[in-house]
């Protein structure tokens, strides 16, 4: 694919810096790219005023909820300086912080050697998820890999878990469209519901006034791209797409690494989305 319009950097928990992800998706033949880091834009400050050789869409992924399960929407062709979405951003990382302090906490009472410390400098000094957790916890050999510290400390329902209580996918969707941007549900197949969950979800988000959701997500199998395609046409939704690239690693997606949407749908691009958000689009 020449469009990925789902990655990450060093803003939040991907592993390279904006103008090295923008280098590697160049050479992985991406020539439109949205970063959309997690609750954050702070890689679009790094990239002000330089030539990055492709069209830049500028984009967030929110954390929110719905019903009592963690989802994400991305913001995309959002303008970052819009007030709404500041304000926003500013509430989602208070969150983030205090959850990071929750999850510290735990961790330190289950042995885990100064795990706030830890997180803060692998975040580089910005938002701490619970990758930097996990990437602290393999240095100070309390994990054998990332994948150990989610499997038993770090994911829903384990011994370091905290929920945090996110802003509602109403208000985030609110947020995203003050901003001038498309609000995109992102990857459905990694929540894991059924099928009549999975409707339901989709058919929430659309109620609640989304436009579009991730038809193709990284690496993912034909039926199950079959499967978003049928639910996103009957909701009436655009399609996206991305890799959601944090790093280059075994059976992950590289930039641009995935399937084509199917041509039955209408991909988000179309919407007029050239003529809407930020003055960074190239």
């Amino acid at each position: 694919m020449h469009i990925d319009l789902h990655t990450h950097t060093t803003a939040s928990d991907g592993m390279l810096e904006p103008m090295q992800l923008v280098q590697k998706a160049r050479e992985c033949g991406v020539r439109v790219l949205s970063i959309t880091d997690h609750d954050t834009m702070a890689a679009y400050e790094d990239l002000v005023d330089r030539d990055t050789g492709l069209r830049l869409i500028p984009g967030i992924e929110w954390s929110t909820r719905w019903q009592k399960l963690e989802i994400h929407i991305v913001g995309l062709n959002v303008r970052p300086e819009n007030a709404d979405l500041r304000d926003g951003i500013r509430q989602q990382q208070h969150s983030r912080m205090d959850r990071a302090d929750r999850i510290a906490a735990k961790l330190e009472k289950l042995g885990v050697d100064t795990p706030l410390a830890g997180a803060e400098r692998l975040a580089q000094n910005r938002h701490i998820g619970r990758p930097h957790f996990a990437r602290h916890m393999v240095d100070c050999g309390f994990v054998r890999n990332e994948s150990q510290a989610f499997d038993k400390y770090l994911s829903a329902g384990k011994a370091a878990y905290c929920r945090t209580e996110w802003a509602p996918m109403e208000q985030v969707i609110e947020w995203t469209h003050s901003a001038g941007g498309l609000a995109v549900l992102a990857h459905p197949a990694a929540y894991k519901l059924t099928r009549s969950k999975l409707t339901s979800l989709i058919a929430g988000f659309k109620a609640a006034g989304g436009d579009a959701m991730e038809v193709v997500s990284g690496r993912q199998t034909r039926d199950m791209t079959s499967t978003l395609a049928n639910l996103c046409r009957k909701q009436g939704l655009l399609a996206s797409c991305g890799s959601d690239y944090h790093r280059s690693a075994p059976g992950f997606a590289e930039p641009g690494g995935f399937e084509t949407l199917p041509s039955a749908c209408r991909p988000v691009w179309e919407s007029g989305f050239g003529d809407r958000g930020s003055g960074l689009v190239r």
